[in-house]
């Protein structure tokens, strides 16, 4: 019975996402998985075995066609197969479809208006907004999703622009300052410019204060705390968001 033998330089994979660079004259690409390319450049990903399908360099995925030692070194001045495709990786452009491109962007603008719906607030109510409701502002400032960052930082720095359009802000931590010395008066007045404060209680040498405070001060007033008692000082989270008891959200 005769076989049927594969060219040494042919390799073929299925359910493949490629990445492609062109250099020295040349064209590149590497297999990757599909969804993991995104991932890596985001840095939510690190392990480089769940985005690669195969340490190889090709000249053509699809038709299985792996690229020459001598192109390779021509083209970027070494045959190191696998930092190759790291550099592939990380600054050549990812192949998608329209249609596949159109769904990575519409499913990262769900996950950034699910991003912003956890870490804000209506400030009237207290309470958190439907995702529906945080997608219809990102819409109505024009938001464009970008696929290199994650909906985390995105979120972050949309929040101030959304605010042109909604009530929103930061859910508050609520926080908890444990000091005592002669440096009391000194640390709450500082503390007081950061947030809001709830209680704050005098006894003799010693303060304790509880304060609302928006997340991105925190490692501000934490510094401040450090400095001021000498590291004795204890800054304790109460809660992470400061909601209304009620979980019900408004429409």
């Amino acid at each position: 019975m005769s076989k049927i033998f594969t060219p040494t330089n042919q390799i073929r994979l299925t359910n493949v996402a490629i990445v492609r660079m062109k250099k020295g004259g040349k064209r590149f690409e590497i297999a990757c998985y599909k969804n993991k390319v995104l991932s890596w450049r985001s840095k939510v990903e690190k392990d480089i075995d769940e985005v690669l399908q195969t340490h190889t360099v090709f000249i053509n995925v699809s038709k299985g066609q792996v690229a020459k030692k001598e192109d390779l070194v021509a083209a970027f001045g070494k045959e190191d197969a696998s930092a190759i495709c790291l550099e592939i990786l990380d600054k050549g452009e990812l192949q998608v479809s329209g249609r596949e491109r159109q769904t990575q962007l519409d499913d990262q603008i769900k996950d950034v208006a699910n991003t912003i719906a956890s870490l804000c607030i209506n400030p009237d109510t207290k309470r958190p907004y439907p995702t529906s409701i945080v997608e219809k502002g990102l819409k109505d400032i024009h938001f464009s999703v970008k696929l290199n960052r994650t909906p985390k930082q995105q979120a972050l720095e949309v929040i101030p622009q959304l605010k042109e359009v909604m009530k929103i802000e930061r859910a508050q931590m609520r926080i908890r300052i444990t000091v005592s010395g002669n440096f009391c008066k000194n640390l709450a007045e500082k503390a007081e410019k950061m947030g809001q404060v709830e209680t704050k209680e005098f006894t003799g040498n010693s303060l304790t204060m509880i304060i609302l405070l928006d997340p991105g001060f925190y490692r501000e007033l934490d510094e401040v705390v450090r400095a001021e008692s000498k590291g004795k000082g204890v800054l304790e989270v109460l809660s992470l968001k400061d909601v209304a008891d009620s979980e019900e959200q408004i429409e």
